[in-house]
């Protein structure tokens, strides 16, 4: 069976001696008087509960899955994970961060960041039911009526109810201009909503008493493509004025699809047959309202395959310890036994290190992503608000692809250090796999993210936001370019932001001339970018690794980043150099192949 020790030092790392969180926090009106201890503390607590409730579910809860009662069409989820649920509400965490005015605990962003990436590594299957609802909350929070507010937001923010994102349909996929689904104006201001989607990530289950669905739908004669999309709330439950629930809604679970990985999730089919919802927001402006909840949920993808990178790299870790085969190349090592631990074998520390690298490199980047939302919601510096926004903006695309890419890398990296028993479902590897490969599927395929990236993120203002990024390296490496011990970090993380600037260039030209040489080049160019983000960030936790070094701490958790940091640079980071290579190619020999696809 698998273990699970949340990773706390590395987040206090992170955030305390790194990022400098708190004080970052302090020009934060609502975040002001908040302190490491708190922090610490609290995220204690987190780790907790993630790995004594959800944790010893997620094996039972992926072999059992979730069962859709064809009659009712209610689904019940995996056994215990009502029970996980309602512990989860008993104790305020999904209040954590929400907004005091709805019963919210006011916490930094940052803080349930970290619980949820904790959360992820125990059971993403189970952390997906609360885990949406906070988009859905956001996308309220932003563009709903005061009474949509006060009806909806405060029992989101205690968690009795839930909340979804309806936005595809079996023939548009990401193509949301395609869909098909239609909002009649009704007598009362309400509208009736009938049509079908598909891919509901915790579309129906026995956890609360109301689901609260937010429904991308067409008005009658709005105008076609993307131009005509409103947002609606479409209560699985009616809500009645005095907060009550009412009658059932026209809003069910057709059926259920059978998937490769997190099988105690219900991804539903959702049959939607003259449901009553309330427009959000204006009408055919739908989708501002849902990249609220995209952006957020984004991020959130991206914290799930951090956290199966995490759980994945301590099992393997453990098990290559444990696990005795062969003799080292270089003489034994365990003399006293037949066979060496696998650890001592290079390769197998390729693979452990990989994860760890791409672990702790991601944790830095989803942590720093926190602290900009924060800045972006409550900073009372207008340009500050918006520059956060910015960087967040351009970064969000990475979190999603880069993070979900590299957990693919590095669950199987991880299930191979098991041999032939990373194959077995007993041991749990295979799950970790299985689990994390959606997530480089939804919210937007990695392809899509790297579009958004090179398109609108950097071409379109001609690089301006990835200039910003630029500055915050070149701040660094000016600030220890003449230190010998940072060389092997900020040399190539100096020679790389360089050629970033041509490379983008070069990109842009071509692409003005034949815009798919943006499609051809796009993918690499976010895998260039997210080694670019994250080199910085290893500099940076180098940078106070060799500090406390210097200063006597003898603590081995900082000679372990270091080596770790070291690792990233050789190993790693050379990517780079063969992707900007491929990105260069151009589009010709994939979109002059005809005969090849005929």
């Amino acid at each position: 069976m698998p273990q699970y020790t949340p990773p706390l030092r590395d987040m206090q790392f992170v955030m305390h001696e790194v990022l400098k969180v708190t004080d970052e926090l302090k020009a934060c009106p609502p975040h002001a008087d908040i302190d490491e201890d708190t922090i610490n503390a609290v995220l204690e607590e987190a780790g907790k509960f993630a790995a004594e409730v959800t944790f010893p579910l997620n094996v039972s809860g992926d072999q059992e899955g979730c069962k859709l009662d064809t009659k009712t069409h209610e689904v019940t989820t995996p056994k215990g994970f009502k029970e996980a649920y309602a512990k989860y509400v008993e104790g305020g965490w999904p209040a954590l961060s929400g907004d005091p005015e709805y019963g919210g605990q006011g916490l930094p962003l940052v803080v349930n960041q970290c619980f949820y990436e904790m959360l992820n590594s125990a059971n993403q299957a189970w952390t997906m039911y609360p885990g949406l609802t906070h988009g859905a909350h956001a996308a309220l929070h932003a563009h709903g009526t005061d009474e949509q507010k006060q009806t909806y937001l405060r029992k989101m923010t205690s968690g009795e109810w839930t909340g979804t994102m309806c936005l595809t349909e079996p023939h548009c996929g990401t193509d949301l201009g395609l869909m098909r689904t239609k909002a009649e104006p009704q007598p009362d201001g309400t509208y009736k909503i009938t049509g079908n989607k598909i891919f509901i990530s915790a579309g129906e289950h026995d956890m609360t008493d109301n689901i609260v669905h937010l429904v991308l739908a067409r008005i009658t004669d709005a105008p076609p493509g993307i131009k005509g999309v409103s947002l609606f709330i479409v209560p699985k439950f009616l809500v009645n004025k005095d907060g009550s629930l009412g009658e059932r809604n026209g809003i069910y679970c057709g059926g259920l699809e059978h998937k490769m990985g997190i099988h105690g999730n219900s991804t539903a089919q959702i049959v939607i047959d003259g449901a009553i919802g309330t427009l959000v927001g204006q009408p055919n402006k739908g989708m501002q309202g849902m990249f609220v909840m995209m952006n957020a949920a984004r991020l959130g993808v991206g914290n799930q395959s951090l956290g199966l990178t995490e759980v994945a790299y301590q099992n393997a870790l453990a098990y290559a310890k444990d696990r005795i085969q062969m003799r080292s190349l270089s003489g034994p090592k365990a003399k006293d036994k037949p066979a060496d631990p696998i650890i001592v074998h290079p390769d197998v520390r390729k693979m452990l290190l990989t994860a760890k690298a791409y672990a702790e490199g991601g944790r830095a980047l989803q942590i720093y992503c926190a602290v900009l939302l924060d800045k972006e919601h409550s900073h009372p510096d207008e340009k500050v608000r918006k520059d956060s926004g910015e960087m967040l903006s351009l970064l969000t695309p990475i979190v999603k692809a880069f993070l979900t890419d590299n957990g693919h890398i590095s669950t199987n990296a991880c299930m191979q250090v098991f041999g032939g028993h990373g194959f077995i479902k007993e041991w749990g590897m295979e799950q970790f796999v299985r689990d994390n490969r959606i997530n480089m599927i939804y919210e937007g395929t990695n392809t899509i993210q790297s579009l958004d990236l090179l398109g609108r993120k950097v071409l379109s203002n001609n690089g301006a936001t990835l200039k910003k990024l630029g500055q915050l390296i070149g701040t660094l490496v000016a600030e220890e370019g003449v230190n010998e011990k940072m060389a092997e970090f900020i040399n190539p993380l100096a020679y790389l932001g360089d050629q970033m600037t041509k490379f983008t260039t070069e990109l842009g030209f071509k692409g003005f001339q034949n815009p798919d040489e943006v499609g051809a080049a796009a993918v690499d160019y976010l895998r260039v970018a997210g080694h670019l983000v994250f080199g910085y960030f290893w500099a940076r936790m180098a940078q106070v690794a060799l500090r406390e070094i210097a200063a006597g701490n003898t603590d081995k958790f900082y000679q372990a980043k270091l080596q770790t940091a070291r690792f990233y640079f050789a190993r790693l980071f050379p990517e780079t150099a063969t992707l900007m290579r491929t990105a260069r190619s151009g589009s010709k020999v994939l979109m002059e192949t005809d005969e090849a696809l005929a």
